[in-house]
C-alpha cells in the first residue's frame, strides 16, 4: 500500500521540489509534479511511468482545480501534497510596494490556499491523506529586510495550525516544515525580487543586506536531497509531526524563539496574571 502512494507537489520545475519529486519516485511512489512550465519540470526531472507532469500557478484558483482533476484521472487519489512554490521579495517595508507584497502573499501564501482547498474534497473523500507545507525559519522568527517574505510565512503557520483541527477528523494530516537555509533555487535571480532603493535612511543598511543575500546565494549550508529525503521518512510515520524543525540553524532559531518566549512570559507574569475581573 505504501507504494501506492501518490504525492503532488507544486514548484516541481527547480529547487527543492525537483528534490521532493526525485526522493519520491525514487520511493516507488506516483508523482504529480507541477510548475507554471511544465517544459522545465519535465527537463528537470525527465521520463517515468510514475510521473505525471501538470500545469499548475499557483496564484490560480483554476490551475489548482483543473491540477487535481488530472492527478486523479491519471491516478485516482492524492494522498501527499506538498506546498512547495514560493517566491521571495526581499527589502524593508517602507521601500517594498503594496503590489509586492501582494505578489509575495499571493505566492507564499494564498497559493497553497488555493491547491489545498482543490485537495481538501480528494481526501475527505478518502478519509486519509497529508498535508506538508513548506514554511521557514523566517515562520518563527522575523528578519531584518524580511517582512513581506516573513508576513507571509507566519501567515501560513497560523493557517495550517488551525487548518489541522479542521481536517483531523477526516483522517487528514498536516506538517509544517520549517527549513532553515537550503541551498536551493530561492535566492537566484529568478525566485528573489529586491525592492527599488528609495529612502536614504536605509542606503548604508540596505548595501549590507544586499550584499549577504546575494552572496548567501548558492553557499546555504543545506543539502536539499537530505531534505527530500528526511520528508520522505516524516510522511511514513505512523503519526508525523505537526511541526518539522529542518536544519541545524533552523533548530538554533527554534531554541532562540522557545527561550525568548519563556523569557518574555516570566517577565511580567505578575502584571499579565492580574486582569481578571
Amino acid at each position: 500500500m505504501e507504494k501506492d502512494k501518490v504525492w503532488m507537489i507544486t514548484g516541481a520545475g527547480r529547487g527543492m521540489g525537483v528534490d521532493i519529486a526525485k526522493a519520491a519516485l525514487a520511493a516507488g511512489f506516483k508523482v504529480i509534479a507541477t510548475g507554471r512550465n511544465t517544459d522545465k519540470v519535465a527537463k528537470a526531472l525527465g521520463k517515468a511511468e510514475n510521473l505525471a507532469v501538470v500545469k499548475l500557478d499557483v496564484t490560480q484558483p483554476a490551475d489548482a482545480a483543473s491540477a487535481v482533476k488530472t492527478a486523479i484521472d491519471r491516478f485516482g487519489r492524492i494522498d501527499v501534497l506538498v506546498n512547495n512554490a514560493a517566491s521571495f521579495y526581499a527589502g524593508y517595508f517602507e521601500e517594498l510596494t503594496p503590489e509586492q507584497i501582494g505578489q509575495q502573499l499571493q505566492t507564499s501564501l494564498f497559493g497553497p490556499m488555493n491547491v489545498t482547498r482543490a485537495v481538501l474534497p480528494v481526501m475527505r473523500k478518502q478519509q486519509s491523506g497529508q498535508i506538508i507545507t513548506i514554511s521557514s525559519t523566517a515562520g518563527l522568527i522575523g528578519f531584518e529586510f524580511c517582512t513581506a517574505y516573513a508576513a507571509s510565512k507566519f501567515g501560513l503557520e497560523g493557517w495550517m495550525q488551525s487548518l489541522q483541527a479542521e481536517v483531523e477528523p477526516f483522517g487528514i494530516q498536516t506538517v509544517i516544515v520549517n527549513p532553515g537555509f537550503f541551498r536551493t533555487e530561492l535566492l537566484t535571480e529568478e525566485s528573489t525580487n529586491y525592492a527599488s532603493p528609495s529612502i536614504d535612511d536605509y542606503n548604508e543598511r540596505r548595501a549590507k543586506q544586499l550584499e549577504f543575500w546575494k552572496g548567501a546565494n548558492g553557499q546555504q549550508p543545506g543539502d536539499p536531497a537530505k531534505l527530500a529525503q528526511a520528508l520522505i521518512t516524516i510522511s511514513n510515520q505512523k503519526k508525523p509531526p505537526h511541526r518539522f524543525i529542518a536544519g541545524a540553524d533552523a533548530i538554533g532559531f527554534a531554541e532562540q524563539v522557545a527561550a525568548t518566549l519563556q523569557q518574555q512570559t516570566n517577565a511580567f507574569r505578575e502584571l499579565s496574571s492580574s486582569m481578571a475581573y
